[in-house]
């Protein structure tokens, strides 16, 4: 267990601090330049609660003048080939594996999370996620349709579809996975021809701005990728009603989620939406606990359980319970709580002290409706916005923690009989549907249950599988349309239908 003193053992290296001491823009077109807005955002390192960097917001003039250079650069970059496309995309895919360590230290720094988790997210998953999708720039095709229209045969007609990118995309991207979360709008917009603006988490802006300086060192054209600053109830929200916006894609709280939709409403843009979650890991008697066990701890106290895909509603058979219970606590209890620079820590800080709180109400409610304690961890004595892991049995379906998303690392189990419809009712009694996963080494069950489980993905003897080819998205108030895999671009072009009437063919 780390104390307060390790925290400056474990300080930011030269680079980072000469980084940390630029001053820090925005990038319209392609230059940066300090934003115009009033607001100075500070951004706090988690684990030392320092102010590391300040950040000035951009204004409403800076949003216009970026959204001003998207569109003047989509209508380039909507007529460059994919392959041309493809190219530029697969140097930026190069130049993230080259600086991995020093983005996932400036992650770290504004964002708490374990430096050998962000290092390994940006190598293992960003670059693959881009060079992924600059192979989907070069197969964006149509179709050709066997149609009959206007009282005509369909061998007097030739009827084609072509897909087209939707225009400028204005993206919104929370700050638990900052470079992730970036990258997963920036690359199946790139391919498909869109051109972005993309607005940073206002208390992790700085991995954004490394992100830029790739993009243009890699060849991209001025104005495809453009980046501003600032508060998400401010700059945000003017960036999701500005008329020069065609698409909006936002990762981010249900609540939130709900205002967009209200506020585009007025000119209908398209919206893609990736919400909260409430994810059930489901363990049947016949499952191989030496897996379960762990998997379950760390399907909820990864990245300190702020993570959508969090499975914070365990569901476990009443014949196992116990085991169970003692397994996670053991599995908890080793999971070192530190500052995210110590490459040993496998839990970080909470990214701020208002997240800090948020989490704390739920483990006090938990408490008050009467969940019993199953485990209650240590955190590092003095500053960090710390909560340890935290376990709670006996949880009931009515309780908050049973049905909130709690975005901290507390678990809460429920216990299942053999009722299996009983357990489904349980499961699907929320209002998300994100992520699930069920253990057993019943097939059959397993396939039943995956079936029945109302979300976007369920894994089976696995939690949370994701890969830049497999689609993700949520059901319910879990967002709206899918990422990753090829339906992931879907929600970047349009389809347009071409009838050409050829006259009667001679016979």
């Amino acid at each position: 267990m780390a104390d307060a003193s390790d925290a400056a053992i474990f300080g930011p290296s030269k680079a980072a601090l000469a980084f940390l001491g630029e001053a820090h823009g925005q990038l319209i077109g392609e230059t940066f330049v300090e934003g115009r807005g009033e607001t100075l955002i500070e951004v706090e390192d988690p684990a030392s609660e320092q102010v590391i960097a300040k950040v000035r917001a951009s204004s409403a003039e800076d949003l216009d003048q970026a959204v001003a250079a998207a569109r003047k650069a989509f209508k380039g970059w909507s007529r460059t080939s994919g392959a041309d496309r493809a190219r530029i995309m697969l140097r930026f895919a190069d130049l993230l594996e080259r600086d991995a360590d020093r983005l996932a230290e400036i992650e770290t720094l504004e964002n708490g999370m374990p430096i050998a988790l962000s290092g390994a997210t940006i190598k293992g998953f960003c670059a693959d996620y881009v060079r992924y999708y600059a192979g989907l720039a070069t197969k964006l095709e149509g179709s050709t349709i066997p149609a009959r229209a206007n009282g005509r045969e369909a061998l007097d007609l030739l009827v084609y579809t072509v897909r087209e990118p939707v225009g400028v995309v204005g993206a919104i991207v929370p700050w638990n996975v900052p470079v992730s979360m970036i990258i997963l709008k920036l690359a199946p917009a790139l391919a498909s021809g869109c051109t972005l603006v993309l607005k940073s988490a206002e208390v992790t802006p700085l991995t954004s701005i490394l992100v830029a300086r790739l993009w243009l060192e890699a060849g991209g054209p001025p104005g495809v990728f453009n980046l501003i600053h600032g508060l998400g109830h401010e700059i945000g929200a003017a960036l999701v009603s500005h008329p020069g916006v065609d698409k909006i894609t936002f990762t981010g709280s249900t609540a939130v989620g709900k205002e967009i939709v209200r506020a585009v409403s007025h000119d209908l843009k398209r919206v893609t939406l990736e919400l909260g979650g409430k994810s059930p890991f489901v363990i049947f008697p016949d499952a191989d606990l030496a897996d379960a066990i762990p998997s379950a701890a760390m399907a909820c106290f990864f990245l300190s359980g702020q993570n959508c895909m969090a499975g914070t509603r365990l569901f476990v058979h009443e014949k196992v319970l116990e085991p169970v219970l003692e397994g996670l606590a053991q599995t908890a209890a080793w999971l070192k709580v530190g500052p995210g620079l110590d490459p040993t820590t496998m839990i970080g800080p909470l990214v701020s002290a208002r997240q800090k709180g948020r989490v704390l109400e739920h483990v006090q409610a938990a408490a008050a409706e009467g969940a019993r304690l199953a485990y209650a961890g240590g955190v590092p004595d003095g500053v960090g916005h710390y909560v340890a892991p935290t376990i709670y049995a006996d949880v009931t379906p009515d309780m908050r923690l049973a049905r909130e998303e709690v975005f901290g690392p507390v678990l809460g189990v429920q216990s299942f009989g053999d009722d299996d419809e009983a357990l489904l009712s349980a499961i699907n009694a929320t209002t998300y549907g994100l992520s699930g996963s069920v253990w057993t080494k019943d097939l059959s069950r397993a396939h039943r249950m995956a079936r029945a489980i109302d979300s976007g993905q369920v894994g089976v003897n696995i939690h949370a599988a994701l890969s830049p080819e497999t689609p993700f998205g949520g059901n319910r108030q879990s967002g709206w349309g899918r990422e990753f895999g090829r339906e992931g671009i879907d929600s970047y072009l349009k389809t347009k239908a071409v009838s050409v009437n050829l006259g009667v063919i001679p016979g």
